[in-house]
């Protein structure tokens, strides 16, 4: 049975996920309209709503201390704004053609029908974990919501022993490495590809796993983990690759996330060749006038391939909801794409990431020139000063920038921006050389990483060899 409205002219949104797209969709909404207009009702089936799931790792390495520093909202701040949010409650059905959802309080079991006028989808993403033996087993785990931050913790703290493995090596896999050895743990990190941190070229990869050997993390590349052995408590005692036996006291799992679409795809809504679902500029699920769908849950528009790819980031989820919630309020917005921007770090090494890789390009047939160059943070000469290594590709004959990729020490990973703004502009690297950056010593040399790299581009691109 459905609620009764608030005001017998109102229209109802109902907002499924409770975390950056779903609850800044819900707010936004709520800006541009009062509840007499747009009764709001969210679900959330975990604990906690509007929180930075990237900073988990630095709460779990203990650079963030309480768990409330990373909630920017309380389920009782956003009730206070006429929005009827009901946590530990989960959506387990969309009846498209009746404009209802079905939901179940977690914790009774108790389940209820809600209809809606308009529907946001915004269910995020979830842990990739290999099927193979031991992958659920205690000890083992998935780091994407605070609940998961939160048991991660409690495993910690029970735990005697103090072997780590880590499987993977993206993002999340090289930040918990980080993380567990600031706990005093003993980490390997197991990882399939190449080198860790495969959103980079292998040669910049590299730098990466240098840096992680450096802090006394043990890398394991080019490996494939086959199970998770348990002890007589059935809790996790090793890991096992093809040739090797990786004693665990705790397991993290870091392979990366796919769309939470499950529930979407159940009620035959259109969903990409990555599984997230597919909008309109305008965040609007296609072929469906009152549904839209944001964060995790989707595929984006890549801006320099032209395709669609799922990124998973906060950044992106809260847009969408400011996107959505202004059309769903009456206003307009879209969302045009992006170029798939990333930074991260390991320890004090800088990591970052823009546009396309050298596989990226081959796979979507674009023919290309590449430079790496070292260079330093600020002036040689000024105290402080620190080296940095940025790779770019550059289309061939056309010279447009099509990706960067910056390994360093402080003050590298925000220098990204400057290739995501050209991307974005459609910039060739010719035109870069031209950018009138900002300049003083205790911040750059006087020509900037960034333009030292497109300066050299732009002499390859030209002459089709690398001149400097």
């Amino acid at each position: 049975m459905s609620m009764s409205r608030v005001s017998p002219g109102a229209e109802r949104l109902v907002v499924i996920g409770g975390d950056a797209a779903g609850m800044s969709a819900a707010s936004q909404a709520r800006r541009l309209k009062g509840p007499d207009e747009l009764e709001i009702v969210a679900f959330e089936r975990s604990h906690f709503t509007s929180y930075s799931a990237c900073g988990i790792p630095y709460w779990v390495g203990g650079d963030v201390t309480e768990r409330d520093e990373l909630i920017a909202r309380t389920p009782e701040e956003h009730r206070s704004r006429a929005i009827d949010l009901r946590m530990r409650t989960e959506v387990t059905q969309i009846d498209v053609a009746g404009q209802r959802v079905r939901a179940r309080e977690v914790d009774t079991g108790a389940e209820s029908w809600t209809s809606y006028d308009k529907l946001v989808i915004a269910t995020g993403a979830r842990p990739i974990r290999p099927e193979m033996p031991g992958a659920d087993a205690p000890g083992v785990h998935g780091v994407q919501t605070l609940d998961d931050g939160q048991a991660l913790l409690d495993t910690l703290a029970r735990t005697r022993g103090r072997r780590a493995v880590v499987v993977g090596a993206g993002y999340i896999g090289v930040e918990m490495a980080e993380a567990l050895i600031n706990r005093g743990y003993e980490v390997t990190v197991l990882n399939r590809g190449k080198e860790p941190m495969s959103t980079l070229d292998p040669d910049m990869g590299r730098l990466v796993h240098r840096a992680m050997e450096g802090l006394g993390i043990t890398m394991v590349n080019d490996i494939e983990v086959t199970k998770v052995l348990t002890g007589d408590d059935g809790r996790v005692r090793a890991v096992v690759t093809e040739d090797a036996e990786h004693p665990a006291d705790v397991v993290v799992l870091g392979i990366g996330v796919r769309p939470e679409t499950a529930l979407a795809k159940a009620a035959g809504l259109p969903l990409g060749g990555h599984g997230g679902l597919l909008t309109d500029l305008a965040m609007r699920v296609r072929g469906h006038e009152n549904i839209w769908a944001g964060g995790d849950c989707v595929e984006v528009l890549d801006l320099v391939s032209g395709q669609e790819r799922h990124i998973a980031l906060g950044t992106h989820a809260n847009k969408h909801g400011q996107v959505i919630g202004s059309n769903v309020g009456g206003d307009y917005a879209t969302f045009p794409g992006v170029v798939g921007t990333a930074v991260s770090k390991v320890c004090d090494l800088e990591i970052a990431r823009t546009g396309l890789r050298e596989k990226d390009a081959r796979r979507v047939g674009l023919q290309y020139e590449t430079v790496t160059i070292e260079s330093t943070s600020r002036a040689g000469y000024y105290p402080g000063a620190s080296p940095m290594t940025v790779k770019m590709l550059a289309e061939r004959r056309t010279g447009r920038l099509l990706g960067v990729q910056i390994v360093g020490r402080e003050g590298a990973a925000k220098r990204v921006d400057i290739a995501a703004v050209a991307l974005t502009a459609g910039l060739t690297v010719e035109q870069m050389t031209a950018l009138d950056l900002g300049y003083a010593p205790p911040f750059s040399p006087v020509w900037d990483p960034v333009l030292v790299a497109a300066r050299k581009a732009a002499v390859k691109v030209r002459t089709g060899q690398d001149r400097s």
